[in-house]
């Protein structure tokens, strides 16, 4: 079985340290560090990584400036590691081609769990373009500069919604139990009782149903989950 290789660039000693060893205890022995862009940069040529820990705030380049440089070489999950914590940088991270935003300080077993949950769904993923445009009817998602707009007028939307809407937009007609879209949205293991799938299923109506109290785009099949159906269809919803 092949062992996944992880990255970490961050300037902080202690981060590296902290990650790399409690890393190794959950059996992850493959793990290279880098203190620049500079280095992340010439490892990601030489090497082939399952997973990338980037720091945001690194000397001389950021990590947003490399991000775009190093997905270029692999389309390895890359999660930003940062103290910056907006909505704003954390929708400029996913539009440069990042799968996760991790807010420092963290708790280094979230990390874990993340890295986990992502590993498992990126096995085996077939090595391709992501792509950045996702029209369906009057919705237009522009994964490049994370613009969402309906019938032609912008739609500002929280980090973690879009998330949930570019999830949906790569899926369209699939159903989802709350669980496989939490633990693909946030990165987290499902504990059954959190309510937080629902909650922002329901701020997503809001933002592109013509009525979300009746909505026609995110439906939800009662007991099993929810799916995106385009062109709208029967409903019914929590």
């Amino acid at each position: 079985m092949h062992e996944p290789r992880l990255l970490i660039v961050d300037d902080e000693k202690a981060i590296l340290h902290m990650l790399t060893t409690i890393l190794k205890k959950e059996a992850f022995h493959l793990i290279d560090t880098a203190g620049t862009a500079e280095d992340a940069l010439a490892l990601c040529q030489k090497k082939r990584y399952d997973l990338i820990l980037l720091d945001v705030m690194l000397p001389n380049r950021s990590g947003f400036e490399i991000c775009p440089l190093i997905r270029e070489t692999t389309d390895a999950p890359i999660f930003f590691l940062t103290a910056r914590s907006t909505d704003l940088d954390k929708l400029s991270g996913f539009a440069l081609g990042a799968d996760d935003y991790i807010t420092k300080p963290f708790n280094p077993l979230e990390v874990v769990a993340r890295i986990k949950a992502h590993l498992r769904r990126h096995t085996g993923k077939a090595t391709h373009p992501s792509k950045t445009d996702y029209q369906y009817g009057s919705l237009h998602v522009n994964t490049l500069s994370g613009e969402v707009s309906i019938h032609g007028g912008t739609v500002e939307l929280p980090a973690q919604v879009y998330q949930l809407l570019l999830f949906f937009c790569k899926h369209p007609n699939q159903l989802f139990s709350k669980s496989q879209i939490y633990e693909n949205v946030w990165g987290e293991e499902f504990l059954g009782e959190d309510n937080t799938v629902m909650v922002h299923i329901r701020k997503l109506r809001e933002k592109i149903e013509d009525n979300p109290g009746k909505p026609q785009q995110i439906m939800t099949v009662r007991g099993l989950g929810y799916k995106f159906v385009p062109d709208g269809g029967s409903h019914e919803h929590p």
